[in-house]
Order: structure tokens, then C-alpha cells, then sequence
């Protein structure tokens, strides 16, 4: 797949030192991606916007 017109953005839970983060790209028609921040060449994982939207409310719920 290509991610090369992906914008990237890290999560608001990541704080301002980094560290263990994930980056986001949600502006791609029809797929958001997930890669970590330290190995932004290394591989990324995909999912359609639907069941991405699920896991992160999901996710919000548990607190």
C-alpha cells in the first residue's frame, strides 16, 4: 500500500518528551494507518476507517 502522501500526526496522549508513541494518517480515502514514531520507515499496520473509529472509542472508554 502506498503511504507516501500520508499526513502524520502523533498522539495527544504521547506528552511533549515522545517516547513510546504511535503516529496516526487518517487522511487517506478509504484506510488509517498506525506506525510507531521511533521507526517511522519501518512498517505500518492498516485498517479501514470503520473498525479503526470502534477500537479508539473502545479504547476512550476504558479510560
Amino acid at each position: 500500500m502506498d503511504l507516501s502522501d500520508a499526513r502524520w500526526r502523533t498522539s495527544t496522549r504521547s506528552g511533549a518528551s515522545g517516547g513510546n508513541c504511535v503516529e496516526v494518517a487518517d487522511n487517506l480515502p478509504g484506510v488509517v494507518a498506525v506506525r510507531d514514531s521511533k521507526d517511522p520507515a519501518g512498517p505500518a499496520l492498516t485498517f479501514a476507517p470503520a473498525p479503526w473509529r470502534a477500537f479508539v472509542a473502545r479504547v476512550a472508554a476504558r479510560g
